[in-house]
């Protein structure tokens, strides 16, 4: 066989896998890969006010579930800003939701600090702290990518996922608002949450 026919058979063949994996892609939804990946489950941590919480107290209500941590000096702070917009757009639906913010510092984030930290933002949103183990559990029941970076002398800071969980009232993985999603799409993605639970 000539050389340029098998170049070019070679380019058919590079196109049509090129043109199989796109269709594939297209046929898989985000929610269908997360579901893949089972994001959520069980965990046992306590509240902002001390008391013992599970994700089974979270059932029977849409759950929008954020990890980060109480020393954060940018991206926590902005992104409990723009939850506490979205609950200051909902309205009265905002009664509808659980809004939780779980720690990956445990070690600086007690339930006191968390309590402190997150009646700063919207009396809707509650605190979640534990022990480093239970904490560690429930960030990798949710797939939270989360590391302690040293910095100059003794403190440190903690590199982790930025994502918004949206959960329905089973506690399933339905989407998820990215780090300062225009305010339009979240409010969109959070109704229609809302409307399908």
């Amino acid at each position: 066989m000539r050389p340029e026919r098998i170049t070019v058979i070679a380019m058919l063949s590079v196109f049509f896998l090129a043109l199989a994996g796109l269709a594939i892609v297209q046929l898989v939804s985000p929610q269908e890969v997360a579901q893949a990946v089972a994001i959520g489950g069980p965990f046992h941590l306590v509240d902002d006010r001390g008391n013992p919480v599970s994700d089974a107290d979270l059932r029977g209500k849409p759950s929008v579930i954020y990890f980060g941590y109480t020393f954060c000096p940018e991206i926590c702070p902005t992104t409990l800003s723009d939850m506490a917009g979205w609950i200051k757009d909902l309205g009265r639906d905002a009664d509808k939701f659980n809004f939780v913010f779980i720690t990956v510092d445990p070690q600086r984030d007690t339930a006191k600090v968390m309590h402190s930290y997150v009646a700063s933002f919207d009396p809707h949103i509650r605190g979640f702290t534990g022990s480093p183990d239970e904490t560690t559990a429930a960030a990798h029941a949710y797939k939270v990518y989360f590391q302690r970076v040293p910095l100059q002398g003794a403190g440190y800071a903690m590199d982790h996922s930025t994502s918004v969980y949206l959960m329905d009232g089973k506690g399933a993985y339905v989407d998820r608002i990215a780090y300062q999603e225009d305010e339009k799409s979240a409010l969109k993605k959070l109704r229609a949450l809302l409307d399908a639970d």
